[in-house]
């Protein structure tokens, strides 16, 4: 991966801005979440909302890693978690990957896909998340989660 991209959120009213850059090895993933989740719990910006972000995020590190750095320690996945109190909390995850259409899933609720294995984790960020976004053609998603 290129040198990451800064984390981009307006400043005046953040509340926190985190970013951490990480080796795309799956041992990374409970680490980095758990710690992530630490700091936002800590100033309050997500009370009872938690489940949902921590789910949402692990979905998200866990497809970096796996799909967009293919597990290789050698790549680096960057997530950026900012608070503002009146977007909410907002979370950018980029991997140095190629990148997916995220249009051309199939639907984790149809016909055999219901009994695979794997498959849900866009469809879970979606229902956990109020704004979901991708960027650089997959490789890059945006999440947001209302404080209200």
């Amino acid at each position: 991966m290129e040198t990451p991209h800064r984390c981009e959120f307006d400043a005046d009213k953040l509340e926190l801005k985190s970013e951490v850059v990480f080796p795309g090895r799956v041992e990374e993933v409970g680490p980095i979440v758990e710690g992530l989740m630490g700091m936002v719990a800590a100033m309050k910006c997500a009370e009872g909302k938690e489940f949902e972000i921590e789910m949402a995020l692990h979905e998200a590190i866990v497809n970096a890693v796996v799909h967009g750095c293919k597990s290789d320690p050698e790549k680096k996945v960057q997530c950026c978690i900012a608070c503002d109190e009146e977007r909410g909390i907002l979370i950018v995850v980029r991997d140095p990957g190629p990148g997916f259409d995220p249009h051309s899933l199939p639907s984790p609720l149809m016909g055999e896909n219901v009994f695979a294995s794997h498959g849900r984790g866009i469809y879970l960020i979606n229902q956990l998340m109020d704004e979901v976004s991708f960027k650089r053609g997959g490789a890059e998603i945006h999440m947001r989660k209302n404080l209200r």
